[in-house]
């Protein structure tokens, strides 16, 4: 998914002509610890610097100290902090722009059967906060 996600953000920070550096935030969910640190490679080598405001939903809804390794499910992760810990955030004026980079994987038991490989996917909005 670190992929897809690197392909997404891309395309959005060049069809938008922004940079990360124009978000509050950049989230993905659920990459994990591991996707995570793929994709900040990945953005690297293509020359984006995903900085402190960078962070996946998979790490920020469970602990240090859990013994979760890579997370949860992207949806469950992604719409639980999306709908509790980043809204509150964009309400209470802390951020006002967010860059939401829901990722997943297209599973399918078949084709995992079958040997074939597993599509990552990757769909990105911007929430901003209006000025009151």
């Amino acid at each position: 998914m670190a992929p897809a996600a690197m392909s997404t953000l891309i395309a959005h920070f060049t069809e938008t002509n922004t940079k990360p550096e124009d978000y509050d935030l950049i989230v993905t969910g659920d990459l994990g610890k591991l996707g995570s640190e793929i994709l900040l490679d990945l953005m690297e080598k293509e020359g984006y610097k995903l900085g402190e405001n960078y962070n996946d939903c998979g790490q920020m809804i469970f602990s240090k100290n859990q013994r979760v390794f890579q997370g949860g499910s992207g949806a469950g992760c992604s719409a639980s902090v999306l709908n509790s810990y980043i809204l509150a955030k964009l309400k209470q004026g802390e951020l006002k722009k967010v860059l939401f980079c829901a990722t997943g994987a297209l599973l399918s038991t078949l084709s995992s059967q079958q040997g074939e490989s597993i599509p990552g996917i990757c769909h990105a909005i911007v929430i901003e906060k209006e000025d009151s």
